[in-house]
């Protein structure tokens, strides 16, 4: 389905009344066309050619459970040797193209997601339950990542560079090269844009891929797969298995035929991908994206607007399952009641339903193990001395009874080194706790093994200034009313976290990240 502005720019924090209107115009579309069809099975690729399974798995809407979205394959640690075997085969000619054939067929790719910008969104609302607007922020976000990237290789001129040299008669260049095959392990929140966005960076520098995605939602893996066939990538280039289970992760981890990797999940997977060498004799790049445990900094000089607006897009967008989720709220105890009462009095106006519907801004979690996780934690915070201001409740009453739906939860009263403010939760929760000083706040802020992002909220510059030099995370905010530790964006954000956050220190999205996917050769030649 192509769309009727394809040059119409959508992200989560920019948009027009008149864009929102097309946005749903397009959506109410292509709902109808999901619709239809709805059940299918569908097969995994590898080498070009559609692959079953002896075993499928159903992909059920975590909007309502008794829908079944679609049928898909449960692949196996053979299907990851076949991918792999097909990659290495077709790395040769793929790394032997020019590097000016590889842009104007990821662009192409990057085209492609844009026009089918309103399906690919409606399919994301029922896999995910993320609103609206998120879906299609979504979209346009893989679309940028493979403009940006390519973008990047223009600019370097294919990372190519002439040297100084030492004689007249010597010729010196740095030439970046492909390592060969990459795997990519994407996660269920932003199941387009961490799909898309390693697997351009990785095809346009002349690598072959194996994505996996998450099996909370496959639907926009496969859906990528057939805009990256449609672009031109050729039989073996691009490969997918999909499936639940460890089988196939951990023949990822372990098969030798894999160059790199590139990881977006839990810090348990991502530390044992970092120290699995895959039986390999040389090491291999791991690039980990592992969470985190976001602070917004309150002070006194703070518009009180603009920080709770910022804080609780940032803590419940998504329903909290954003890695740059603002978890957890420091803030000068001077002004931390009035604070809390305007925050609670916005987050009891967010509206929880069905995220495919217009008017509602917040959908279910992806599944019951996050039910679970957000229930235990209210009934420690609750056992702990906490005070739940508002929310912390399933809901189960029609029409929510037949999906994964969570209030959106404020709570203060806890000791500010409490576990809720240390550990990720990936959940609509954030608590709130109270500081004397800036220099407390920086230091609660740090103490957290994740470093992801961070933001500030004061009126005095010189506040700003040391926050920026002081707070140990990749993606720093200052003042951000559309997200106070959220909001990053392909050439404007680079998005990359420190720490247990993450593994390479080059931000996706950023100038550095295509780089990762290639390995320099200094050549020299003497005349």
């Amino acid at each position: 389905m192509s769309s009727s502005n394809p040059e119409m720019k959508i992200t989560y924090a920019t948009m027009s009344a008149d864009q929102m209107e097309t946005l749903h115009r397009g959506i109410d579309e292509a709902i109808e066309l999901v619709k239809a069809q709805l059940g299918k099975t569908y097969p995994m690729y590898i080498d070009g050619e559609p692959i079953e399974s002896a075993e499928q798995f159903e992909d059920l809407s975590p909007n309502d459970t008794r829908v079944v979205l679609a049928r898909f394959q449960k692949g196996t640690a053979d299907h990851v040797r076949d991918a792999v075997r097909a990659a290495r085969v077709a790395a040769t000619g793929w790394g032997a193209r020019s590097w000016m054939e590889r842009v104007a067929i990821v662009r192409k790719i990057g085209d492609g997601i844009r026009a089918q910008r309103w399906e690919l969104a409606a399919w994301m609302g029922y896999e995910t339950g993320k609103n609206r607007l998120e879906c299609v922020g979504d979209i346009e976000e893989a679309a940028d990542f493979m403009t940006y990237y390519c973008d990047q290789m223009e600019a370097h001129d294919g990372f190519c560079q002439t040297m100084d040299k030492l004689e007249p008669n010597e010729e010196n260049t740095s030439v970046m090269r492909p390592h060969g095959v990459w795997a990519v392990i994407s996660p269920f929140n932003f199941p387009m844009a961490l799909d898309a966005g390693p697997a351009g960076g990785a095809l346009v520098a002349g690598n072959t891929v194996l994505l996996k995605p998450a099996s909370d939602t496959p639907r926009l893996g496969l859906r990528l797969y057939d805009i990256a066939t449609e672009a031109g990538v050729p039989p073996g280039v691009f490969n997918i298995v999909t499936g639940p289970g460890n089988s196939v992760g951990q023949e990822i981890a372990e098969n030798a035929g894999i160059d790199g990797i590139v990881f977006t999940g839990s810090k348990e997977v991502g530390m044992m991908l970092s120290r699995e060498n895959g039986g390999r004799p040389a090491p291999r790049p791991v690039i980990t994206e592992m969470g985190g445990k976001n602070p917004a900094l309150v002070m006194s000089s703070a518009d009180l607007d603009k920080a709770t607006e910022g804080v609780w897009r940032s803590a419940f967008g998504a329903q909290g399952q954003k890695c740059s989720a603002c978890s957890r709220v420091y803030v000068a105890a001077d002004i931390c009641d009035r604070f809390v009462e305007e925050l609670v009095e916005k987050t009891r106006k967010i509206k929880v339903g069905n995220p495919l519907e217009r008017d509602v801004w917040m959908g279910p979690v992806i599944n019951e193990a996050a039910v679970k996780t957000y229930e235990r934690a209210i009934k420690e915070a609750k056992r702990d001395g906490g005070r739940v201001l508002t929310g912390g409740r399933r809901m189960t009453e029609e029409p929510f009874r037949h999906g994964y739906f969570l209030e959106p939860t404020v709570i203060d009263g806890l000791p500010n080194n409490h576990r809720l403010f240390t550990d990720e939760l990936f959940v609509p929760i954030t608590v709130v706790g109270k500081v004397t000083s800036f220099d407390e706040a920086i230091r609660l802020a740090n103490k957290t093994e994740y470093g992801l992002t961070a933001g500030i909220f004061s009126g005095d510059e010189d506040e700003i200034a040391s926050f920026f030099d002081g707070v140990q995370a990749g993606v720093v905010y200052a003042n951000r009313q559309a997200g106070a530790t959220t909001g990053a964006w392909p050439g404007i954000n680079p998005f990359g976290g420190w720490k247990a956050s993450g593994s390479s220190g080059r931000g996706a999205g950023g100038p550095y990240y295509v780089q990762q996917f290639l390995k320099e050769q200094s050549r020299v030649r003497i005349y």
